[in-house]
């Protein structure tokens, strides 16, 4: 699957040879305090962890796993927006409902480059087929990502505890819609 470039963006799917960007992403306390409490990863973490639960989702014909932003003019890395199965690490994944998460250096807030992006990420998801809805978490004084959630038209659906054999359990809101 292929993610036509937007006003600003330009995209590609990431792979383990792009472990020193999503190390370089991981290095502000601000980006991953709404992840991990702040934590900042460590290259063995992305390599030894991080890279192996990426290739584990990655499929690009369908266009799941973590799309690379890049600015369209500079060729800049902002982040990445994640697709997958909502659920994948479990032993329920929902292979109709796809996961978008996003994650941006924090230069780049402010500016509607992760709307911009998850909206185009979307779009050729759609177009792509095979998707039913679409969902996304956010712990919930995340306000940035959740109102990137609502401009991607989801509407809450529910609070919960989140598990997760990495990140641990999180308390979070979850937010859903149509693939229209």
């Amino acid at each position: 699957m292929e993610v036509a470039n937007s006003e600003r963006l330009r995209y590609r799917l990431l792979t383990e040879e792009d472990a020193q960007l999503l190390f370089e992403l991981d290095q502000d306390v601000e980006v991953m305090r709404y992840i991990n409490g702040g934590h900042m990863t460590t290259m063995t973490e992305i390599n030894e962890k991080f890279i192996p639960r990426l290739n584990a989702y990655l499929n690009s014909e369908k266009g799941w796993g973590l799309w690379g932003v890049f600015t369209e003019t500079e060729n800049r890395y902002l982040g990445w927006v994640l697709v997958r199965p909502m659920n994948y690490f479990s032993n329920s994944p929902e292979y109709k409902n796809l996961e978008l998460g996003w994650r941006f250096k924090r230069e780049s807030w402010g500016r509607g480059y992760a709307t911009e992006a998850a909206k185009q990420i979307k779009k050729a998801l759609i177009e792509n087929g095979g998707v039913e809805t679409f969902s996304a978490i956010a712990v919930l004084d995340n306000v940035g990502s959740i109102n990137i959630m609502t401009k991607l038209g989801m509407e809450f659906v529910k609070q919960y505890v989140h598990q997760d054999n990495q990140l641990g359990d999180m308390d979070v809101v979850y937010y859903q819609c149509d693939a229209i």
